[in-house]
């Protein structure tokens, strides 16, 4: 269908509150678009008038978010406002007695299982298998027909080992997350139940297709410093109850995962009290290492709905975990897994320390005392601040100046933002930022002290994900892929006439348009309009009845036979399939993110990269993305590098419903009372 042309003015973005803010929203173009029923035509129109980055209005401040203008100056070095979480690691007794708490729960209940626990940047300290314990797992099947990744039958220390990581990985200082918390923010509604049809899917929609085995952000085992992270998890990020993190002194050390029933899925019905084996036995293995009440998610808020923790308690346990057997007369034994855990019982590595892969920078890597930086065991950052690679492909790339303004623009926002996600409320938001040129080769990557783990990989997804679909070769790259995902359906580049036939027109793929995460986020969800039960799916969407949080459409397609990779003894070094640059890279190397936290950079209308953020909820994500663009830009006076210009921004981008009623995409949302200096709201607004 051909492409309208339409004048349009976006309305102004939507505003959460500081803690509700993390569910991410997107705007209809006017009132009306929101019945249910109709289906939904293919008609992109491409909109003449400029809008603003955060969708509408003007501001008479040109320096909204604390950007300065004038000409390029090396700032002064920011004061130090975070507070760097203590050096504290699990020992191998510590170990020993998680594995034996969880295994005389698991006694008790006669459900032996195989026991997994890991440091906080995922080094897996110990596999214990029970004699009698399933040796396989296997991924929720779909009773409509399986794609992608469903009804995949796995290894159960594998399993076991991603839950442990995903409790470690989610939590942190001010948030402790757990599996059950993971499933209720990944599905198609939150909160996740047959009676909340029709509500948005869940702010962290897709998060679970990160940290990939396949990434080549993540470490591997046995690869260089024996314990450098954020290492791998084998299946991405879980959704199954029964993997919590540890503590010590208030402080994340790592994670426990429990697989005893054969079955790695996730729990669709939110309003009942499961009663979970496999909960009860990763609680029990966490007494003395649990998280402080005060910060488990059940104290968290998102849009007015309380986090789910475990649904799990003390009382429902029947052992006695402080009388656990000794770990040396368990009936079992350790399992080592080739490329993940070569066996033995293994201490943990302190977070923040050289051997851990995560640390505090110095200031000539990074002007901020509080910002840290991933390193390679041996005292050299892994991505430190460069100039783009992509000299082939853009007229001017990013210089090291330019990407070291944008990178520092970004964490000074950070550094005054509210965070969503966190306890006590007030703190500040920790994220982890990267950017990437236009091959999605890391220009720089840096995050506060607290930041979650899982932030790292998916801040880079996020970047990568930007720059892919901004750029002018999305579509020639995706129909580029022949290697067929688990069925017809499921071959990336079908999705490609999908998506150029849901927009009428190949603009949308072939750098048009400035695009976000938030705006590729609301074209792969299984209704569109997200939520609108009644309506077909985005086009990078599975249908409702092939969804689950095991087949999300383009997302998962991308990554599945890099699972088969390893499934198969193999050890898969690059998540996609599509042809490497020119420069022997990938530009999505990682894989894609759909929710939000990106901005595309912009050497006046021409892409030149893109920055990711993730770690203290999505619309704080979205805002440090893009305020630190813009004011990265100011910093530099006329060196034109900044926001794209809003007249190509996706919030420029409307969909037709039948009946004529017009949704737009989003480019960004910024939070409501973003910043703890400052009473000023609307800080994205007539950017």
């Amino acid at each position: 269908m051909k492409a309208d042309i339409a004048m349009h003015k976006p309305s102004p973005p939507r505003k959460r509150g500081p803690i509700a803010g993390m569910l991410g929203r997107w705007a209809p173009a006017f009132a009306g678009v929101t019945g249910r029923g109709a289906r939904l035509p293919a008609a992109l129109m491409l909109l003449a008038l400029g809008g603003c980055g955060g969708g509408g209005g003007s501001s008479t401040s040109p320096v909204s978010g604390g950007g300065t203008g004038g000409t390029p100056s090396t700032p002064a070095t920011p004061a130090s406002v975070f507070t760097k979480p203590a050096a504290e690691a699990l020992t191998v007794a510590e170990v020993q007695g998680v594995i034996a708490r969880a295994a005389a729960e698991a006694s008790a209940r006669r459900r032996p299982a195989v026991i997994a626990v890991v440091d906080r940047v995922g080094n897996v300290l110990a596999v214990f298998t029970m004699a009698g314990a399933p040796t396989t797992a296997t991924t929720r099947a779909n009773p409509n027909g399986n794609s992608d990744v469903e009804g995949v039958s796995v290894p159960a220390g594998l399993a076991a080992v991603a839950k442990a990581i995903t409790g470690a990985y989610l939590s942190s200082s001010g948030n402790a997350f757990s599996t059950r918390t993971a499933s209720q923010i990944v599905q198609q509604h939150f909160p996740p139940s047959a009676n909340t049809v029709g509500l948005e899917a869940g702010p962290l929609f897709g998060v679970q297709f990160s940290s990939l085995p396949c990434s080549d952000l993540v470490a591997r085992a046995g690869v260089g410093s024996p314990l450098i992270g954020p290492k791998r998890s084998p299946l991405g990020l879980a959704a199954d109850p029964g993997g919590f993190p540890l503590y010590k002194n208030g402080v994340v050390v790592g994670g426990v995962g429990i697989m005893a029933d054969g079955d790695y899925g996730f729990d669709p019905e939110i309003t009942d009290i499961d009663r979970d084996d496999e909960e009860a036995i990763a609680l029990a293995a966490t007494t003395g290492l649990d998280a402080p009440e005060s910060v488990r998610a059940n104290r968290i808020s998102v849009d007015g709905t309380l986090l789910r923790y475990s649904d799990a308690g003390p009382s429902d346990l029947q052992s006695t975990p402080a009388s656990a057997p000794a770990f040396s007369t368990l009936a079992g034994s350790l399992t080592p897994i080739a490329g993940f855990y070569p066996g033995g019982v293994l201490a943990g590595v302190a977070y923040g320390s050289e051997a851990s892969g995560i640390r505090n920078a110095s200031l000539a890597e990074f002007n901020h005392p509080d910002a840290y930086i991933l390193s390679d065991g041996a005292g050299a950052g892994r991505y430190p601040v460069r100039a783009g690679t992509d000299a082939g492909d853009v007229t001017a790339p990013l210089t090291a100046a330019e990407a070291r303004a944008l990178l520092e623009e970004a964490f000074k926002i950070m550094a005054r933002a509210r965070a969503q996600i966190r306890q006590p409320l007030d703190s500040r938001a920790q994220v982890s930022i990267s950017l990437v040129d236009t091959r999605g080769a890391v220009l720089g990557l840096v995050r506060s002290p607290d930041a979650p783990i899982f932030g790292i990989d998916v801040s880079l997804q996020k970047a990568r994900t930007a720059a892919f679909f901004s750029g002018p070769r999305a579509a020639t790259e995706l129909a580029a892929v022949t290697t067929a995902a688990g069925g017809a359906d499921s071959n990336v580049r079908d999705f490609v006439p999908r998506t150029n036939g849901f927009f009428g027109s190949p603009a949308f793929l072939t750098g048009s348009f400035a695009v976000t995460a938030r705006a590729i986020g609301n074209v792969s969800r299984p209704f569109f309009p997200d939520g609108e039960a009644a309506r077909p799916p985005g086009p990078l969407s599975r249908p409702i009845a092939n969804f689950s949080p095991f087949s999300t459409g383009l997302q998962s397609a991308l990554i599945v036979q890099n699972l088969v990779q390893l499934l198969s003894g193999g050890d898969p070094r690059q998540c996609t399939f599509l042809p490497n640059t020119a420069g022997g890279a990938n530009r999505l190397a990682n894989g894609i993110q759909i929710f939000p936290g990106s901005t595309p950079v912009y050497r006046g209308s021409v892409l030149v990269g893109a920055i990711g953020v993730s770690g203290d909820g999505i619309d704080q994500d979205d805002m440090i993305s893009f305020l630190g663009t813009y004011n990265g830009g100011l910093r530099l006076g006329t060196a034109g590098i900044g926001l794209p210009p809003a007249s190509i921004r996706s919030d420029q981008v409307q969909v037709a419903l039948t009946g004529g009623a017009l949704v737009r995409l989003r480019f960004v949302g910024c939070p409501f009372a973003p910043f703890l200096d400052t009473a000023e709201q609307n800080v994205c607004q007539g950017i």
